[in-house]
């Protein structure tokens, strides 16, 4: 398995660092997170990264210490972020089926530790940083596959509070659908001219499955970023890549004012129909919203923020 440059240097700041290598200077009561130090006996590059999964939690549950708004086990709350952000790093760098598994044994270890001291604040504040990085729309992070195993547990675990748990019965609910590998739901799209073709009829080795609203500044970033991938016009009209562009609200004639706007080369136009909010066919929690699609319509990737869609293209 490789690892792309763009991992390298936060890969360098996870791993190969022992468990005391960030310690304290004398006289500083400054607690840092227990880096986690791959054995030598690892040396495959898969080996490394499927170690670092399984084991990169393991120092900081041993730990005790306070818990409240500004640190976790005595490590400031921005540590133990910048911490899960490097986890998704590793994630990354592992099978999906692995990862998932990874995040389920991290909910059980969140468990265990709230159990053995249910006076702590530890479960409360540590299943909101993972809630809020894998599953809050606005997070460069989100990941609805990685967040499931983990809201399961949340869902089902006598750890979490009752008036919390429909709100996580829902989310695992709505992050079930169309997992990463299924055949994304077919629908009708309207054009301008009132002209319509189904999503599965569109002919592409990629497709970029996008959710937008007229005159929306972050879809509008979205386009940008979409324009500016290497040579875009070329591979669209070799059908490397082809753009889907549905607006799936009501206001249908300010959605006319503006299709104008839009490349000439994307496929754009509404629900008609209205299944999309209707039929909860895919969970378009918040406009805008990515999906890359295989050349059998697969999904690659949902809801997923535009870098990541970028760096599978380049």
């Amino acid at each position: 398995m490789s690892i792309r440059p763009l991992y390298i240097f936060a890969l360098a700041l996870t791993l190969f660092i022992s468990c005391n290598g960030g310690g304290n200077k004398p006289g500083e009561s400054r607690r840092e997170f227990p880096m986690i130090k791959v054995p030598a006996i690892y040396t495959e590059e898969d080996e490394i990264m499927d170690y670092a999964a399984e084991h990169y939690w393991d120092a900081f549950f041993a730990l005790d210490g306070p818990v409240d708004s500004a640190q976790v086990l005595g490590i400031p709350k921005g540590a133990v972020e910048q911490a899960f952000s490097n986890y998704r790093v590793v994630l990354d760098q592992v099978p999906m089926d692995r990862a998932r598994d990874c995040m389920a044994k991290l909910f059980k270890k969140t468990e265990a530790k709230h159990l053995s001291d249910t006076s702590s604040r530890f479960y409360l504040v540590f299943t909101e940083i993972i809630s809020r990085y894998l599953y809050d729309p606005n997070s460069p992070m989100r990941d609805e596959d990685l967040y499931l195993p983990f809201v399961r547990g949340m869902a089902a675990s006598p750890c979490t509070r009752e008036d919390y748990r429909r709100a996580y019965l829902h989310e695992a609910e709505v992050c079930a659908m169309n997992p990463r590998g299924s055949i994304a739901p077919d629908f009708r799209i309207t054009r301008a001219d009132g002209r319509s073709f189904r999503l599965h009829q569109v002919p592409a080795k990629h497709l970029l499955l996008f959710f937008s609203n007229p005159g929306c500044h972050a879809c509008q970033e979205i386009i940008d970023d979409i324009m500016s991938i290497p040579d875009i016009n070329m591979r669209i009209d070799s059908r490397e890549i082809a753009v889907v562009n549905v607006y799936i609200d009501e206001d249908i004639p300010a959605w006319r004012a503006y299709e104008h706007n839009y490349p000439r080369n994307w496929y754009t136009g509404y629900d008609a129909a209205g299944i999309i909010r209707a039929d909860l066919l895919y969970n378009v929690r918040a406009i805008p919203s990515l999906y890359l699609l295989d050349a059998d319509k697969r999904i690659v990737l949902k809801d997923a923020p535009t870098a990541r869609v970028k760096a599978e293209l380049l």
